[in-house]
């Protein structure tokens, strides 16, 4: 484990679960992730295969949360993908992605790993407005992805055992790498109330 590190936008101390090829902070609240050919963060539940080499810069929050960010990066290579990740121990995890399918079209993804992986494709998501967020409501948390509608679309509400980390993670599994922006990174204390009235 690396010393700690700080992102102004985020109150958590932060370190890598990875390292990147390369990264830097700029302006209080953009994270850029440089991930390096063939990284990756699954178990694929018809085994025997699983990837945990993707960088991923994760921290503590205490309570209740959101952490929202735009992602943006040049999808290259199926499965290149910016992550917002959950990450309690190797075996409980969760994903949250916007990612490059095998059709070619930049899609919402998340994966919930419980011992092995969950994998769920959501939608495409053209755009230069995709925004990912993750939340904690009490024991449970809620995927939400906006594509620059104004409404935060519901995409996976679901619990997860341990007190995971919270972060940012850049893959390319089947690519030579991947640079990821997480761009107007937010953080909020704030309980949500509904996780799905768009809010």
């Amino acid at each position: 484990m690396t010393e700690p590190l700080t992102l102004p936008a985020v109150p958590a101390r932060l370190h890598w679960l990875n390292q990147p090829v390369d990264w830097k902070v700029t302006g209080g609240d953009t994270l850029t992730i440089d991930a390096g050919p063939r990284t990756d963060l699954f178990t694929d539940p018809g085994g025997p295969d699983r990837f945990a080499n993707a960088p991923a810069l994760v921290g503590r929050f205490d309570g209740d949360f959101t952490l929202s960010a735009r992602i943006r990066l040049d999808l290259a290579s199926t499965y290149d993908a910016g992550v917002l990740l959950l990450h309690a121990d190797e075996e409980h995890w969760a994903k949250f992605c916007l990612e490059l399918s095998p059709q070619g079209r930049p899609t919402i993804v998340s994966v919930v790993t419980r011992g092995v992986s969950d994998d769920c494709n959501s939608f495409p998501a053209d755009g230069e407005d995709i925004r990912l967020r993750v939340s904690r409501i009490g024991t449970a948390f809620a995927f939400h992805a906006s594509t620059g509608d104004g409404f935060w679309h519901l995409i996976r509400y679901f619990a997860l055992d341990g007190d995971p980390e919270v972060g940012f993670l850049a893959q390319s599994p089947l690519g030579d790498g991947c640079t990821v922006v997480f761009e107007e990174i937010r953080h909020s204390a704030e309980r949500l109330a509904d996780v799905r009235n768009g809010e």
